[in-house]
């Protein structure tokens, strides 16, 4: 044999050792991994099957790259690889795309210090903050649901705040540094008319509240549009409104209401209606055919006061002669507000001997009112322009009087009235230019009132169940 032969015989000597060390490792794997297979006794078809099953293995791992990796305990699976990463980017503070807000909405009975206690932000820098009048005014008078944002540091200290002046309004504040920046963001908002339409159940505010009004929409409708025609203590359930209503919107969502341009009420069979339009700079509530809907004069300057003495004579009740009583006195408690019957000029606000302190105004047209025995003045002078309504003083004792009480009188070009049977001049109605603008408004606006009504009312008449006729 030569060396080369020698050679190869010791290398097929080496490879077939490589062999059976090869399977014997291939043995003790499948054995620690599938015990019961071999605690079996196994016959000699087992064994062949066996030797067939490993050789094929063998020649799997030589062949295909990784197999026999995959024969490896799942521990030996894990490796690490090394990846190429950015390199990391510190960010100075106030840097950044946007900045983080921690939002927080007020809740019923919380306070603004409720709200800074919260966030962990001293009193202090919450003072700081309302030092500025306009700050402080928005934020004193904080509703549940309104929205305030802290923008605080690493360390917990407020570097910015924010909160809504208005509803159009947002304010962000820099706290950072010894003085605050302040930034006015205009929020846009848009206005659009809706038409609302109610059935009242149990109570009219109720019944708006569920159709989308607010209070003060309501109010609007009981205290200048209807008040004059409706007595609202006498509404029952079946009894119906409609309003054409702006509404503010601001990011898809609705803010608020606005004016009420038009409404109907229906009740005891019968149906008013009120239109908004502005005459002379002043807006005012007119019927379809444009007379106004507010009467020139309200009979009684106190709601609900208790009529004490009427208009004529009687025995005076401090100078104990018979007298001619040239009005009528309400009875109320001292300082309970006293209202001017009508639109005036302020005529006179001082002391005229019996009265006390008295307040006369001037209607026009020959007519005035005096309003005496007043505790106190309103806010009121000579020569002054006040609304019906408004609050021109307050009940009181003084002059010849025995208790509190409003001494009201009514003249017609100086001649004593009785304010309770007197024929009150029927207020302006619209003429000319101004009624033909009047129509043209609102004609649009009755007929997307009576769509409406239509749509929703006789919806709701076919849901109510039938009565049965009796023959």
């Amino acid at each position: 044999m030569s060396l080369t032969d020698h050679g190869r015989v010791r290398k097929q000597q080496f490879h077939d050792r490589l062999g059976i060390l090869h399977h014997r490792h291939l043995h003790r794997k499948l054995k620690e991994r599938f015990p019961a297979a071999f605690n079996t006794r196994w016959t000699r078809r087992h064994w062949l099957h066996a030797s067939l099953f490993a050789t094929l293995g063998a020649l799997l791992a030589t062949i295909v790259p990784g197999f026999s990796s995959q024969l490896q305990p799942a521990a030996q699976l894990h490796a690490t690889l090394p990846l190429q990463l950015p390199p990391l980017t510190v960010r100075a503070p106030g840097e950044g795309a946007g900045r983080l807000w921690d939002v927080v909405q007020v809740e019923r009975g919380q306070t603004l210090g409720g709200v800074f206690d919260r966030m962990g932000v001293p009193a202090a820098t919450m003072h700081r903050i309302l030092d500025n009048p306009a700050n402080r005014e928005a934020l004193v008078r904080l509703r549940p649901g309104a929205e305030l944002a802290f923008e605080l540091d690493e360390h917990g200290d407020l570097r910015g705040f924010r909160f809504d002046r208005s509803p159009t309004q947002r304010v962000e504040l820099d706290l950072r540094g010894e003085k605050i920046h302040e930034k006015v963001l205009e929020r846009a908002t848009t206005t659009r008319l809706a038409v609302t339409s109610a059935e009242i159940d149990h109570s009219l505010y109720a019944a708006g509240r569920k159709a989308g009004l607010s209070p003060a929409a309501i109010a609007v409708m009981t205290d200048d549009i209807f008040k004059y025609d409706i007595d609202f203590k006498d509404v029952q359930p079946g009894d119906r409104f409609s309003a054409v209503v702006e509404e503010t919107w601001r990011e898809g969502e609705r803010i608020g209401t606005g004016r009420i341009l038009a409404a109907t009420f229906s009740t005891d069979g019968k149906t008013y209606t009120g239109f908004r339009f502005e005459r002379n700079g002043k807006a005012e509530y007119f019927t379809a055919d444009g007379r106004p809907l507010k009467k020139s004069f309200i009979r009684m300057p106190i709601p609900y006061a208790r009529l004490s003495s009427k208009f004529g004579a009687r025995r005076h009740p401090v100078l104990g002669k018979m007298r001619m009583h040239k009005g009528v006195d309400y009875a109320a408690g001292t300082g309970t507000p006293i209202m001017a019957a009508g639109d005036a000029r302020v005529q006179f606000v001082g002391t005229q001997r019996g009265y006390g302190n008295v307040v006369i105004l001037d209607h026009g047209r020959g007519h005035t009112t005096l309003y005496a025995h007043m505790s106190r003045f309103g806010k009121v002078r000579k020569g002054q322009q006040v609304a019906q309504g408004t609050v021109i003083g307050y009940v009181g004792s003084t002059g010849l009087a025995t208790g509190p009480h409003l001494h009201y009188e009514f003249r017609v070009n100086g001649v004593h009235r009785n304010p309770l049977s007197v024929t009150m001049p029927p207020p302006e109605p619209l003429k000319g230019a101004d009624l033909a603008a009047f129509k043209a408004a609102t004609a649009p606006t009755l007929a997307r009132m009576e769509s409406m009504e239509q749509l929703m009312f006789a919806h709701a008449d076919q849901a109510k169940p039938k009565k049965n006729k009796r023959g």
